[in-house]
């Protein structure tokens, strides 16, 4: 079976393309996938399929083998995919309950518009030395923390302990967030069934949603994480989330499954 490995800002992906030929992963092969010493690593396992409703649909596999409901960063590395397959500036993709719009931006940025979150809450709980999060939901969920100083927080202590917390039954992810300025803010992620990763596409999303809220920024905001920078938008008109970044290829491949 044939793959391609591709990342944004760090965040990597291996991508299966199984509009032709369907491709039926297992649980423990997913996690042997993505294992870093064992197969060929990645944050998540991505698999395109044919759609009635957009250009592709993709389904998105986190390194434990448990399915994510969307991934912004992987949406945009397929997305460059599909629109140089088509040879278009633009294309549509179907997650698990919506169609995503991408088009190609300013120099080799994808933008794609996450749509509208699905819920968001201001939430009155703490630990260590975080507390008062935002839960936010863009078809996966997020608890966004803003704190004084990064450098201060234990994100894989606190990160695991808010994924598995009694009031997200499927488990989240969690952001922990620094204000730099008002256009500016610096993110640390870590993601369910996977752990500290590079770069987050959703989590920005969620942050982005987050802010305005708390009065923090304005309705755009570039988003600085470990792997590289998110430019951010919230769109005023309609509440749309915009996302645009890089993607990159690393290598092409072949699994033995």
């Amino acid at each position: 079976m044939k793959f391609q490995k591709m990342h944004g800002l760090g965040n990597d992906f291996v991508i299966i393309d199984a509009r032709e030929k369907p491709v039926s992963l297992s649980e423990r092969k997913i996690v042997e996938i993505s294992d870093r010493r064992r197969g060929v690593g990645c944050d998540l396992v991505t698999v395109i399929g044919p759609s009635e409703k957009a250009d592709v649909c993709v389904k998105f596999f986190n390194a434990d083998g448990s399915e994510s409901g969307v991934c912004g960063n992987a949406t945009r590395c397929i997305a460059d995919i599909v629109m140089s397959d088509l040879d278009k500036e633009s294309c549509t993709i179907e997650v698990n309950d919506g169609v995503l719009p991408c088009r190609q931006v300013e120099g080799l940025l994808i933008e794609v518009d996450m749509g509208v979150p699905k819920s968001v809450e201001d939430m009155d709980m703490s630990y260590d030395s975080v507390s008062n999060p935002v839960a936010v939901d863009m078809g996966n969920p997020h608890l966004v923390f803003f704190v004084d100083n990064l450098e201060d927080i234990n994100v894989e202590m606190l990160g695991a302990h808010f994924e598995h917390h009694e009031a997200f039954p499927n488990r989240t992810n969690v952001e922990f967030v620094q204000v730099i300025d008002a256009e500016n803010l610096r993110q640390k992620t870590w993601e369910r069934g996977c752990g500290i990763t590079q770069a987050c596409g959703s989590g920005a999303c969620a942050v982005m949603v987050s802010a305005p809220r708390r009065g923090i920024v304005g309705h755009k905001v570039a988003v600085e994480m470990d792997g590289g920078i998110l430019h951010m938008e919230l769109r005023e008109s309609d509440g749309h989330v915009l996302m645009s970044g890089p993607v990159a290829y690393v290598f092409d491949g072949i699994l033995n499954i």
